[in-house]
């Protein structure tokens, strides 16, 4: 599939798949004309990018965790655990974060929509 395909189907941009295959993190083939082509896995291979991406991963660490998907080996599977462990934690503190703040929300929308039922049962 064309470039333009692969960012429809994964709502990626066309720019973020040239910035991915940049880094590594995506292969596309060549036609003669040069234009870029993909093969239909591509498709997950760009959904899991976004995925790794929105939790905060850098492109460093998902290169290198990558082979760890691609070509799953008992090294790179060794080397990889320690640094999956590390973001695994990070991203456990930010759902802790994220809990908190939307209980804390959940504290103010009831705290605001209770005076504004008092306020308007005194008028």
């Amino acid at each position: 599939m064309r470039i333009g395909e692969l960012a429809r189907q994964t709502g990626a941009s066309v720019r973020a798949l040239r910035y991915y295959e940049e880094h590594g993190l995506l292969s596309a083939h060549r036609t003669a004309s040069s234009q870029r082509t993909y093969d239909p896995d591509a498709v997950e291979r760009v959904r899991l990018l976004r995925r790794l991406y929105s939790a905060g991963l850098t492109s460093s660490t998902i290169a290198t965790l990558l082979p760890c998907v691609s070509t799953p080996s008992d090294q790179v599977t060794r080397q990889s655990i320690d640094i999956m462990r590390r973001e695994h934690a990070r991203i456990s503190g930010q759902i802790a974060d994220l809990t908190t703040t939307r209980d804390d929300l959940t504290y103010l929308i009831d705290a605001a929509a209770a005076f504004h039922r008092d306020q308007r049962r005194m008028s």
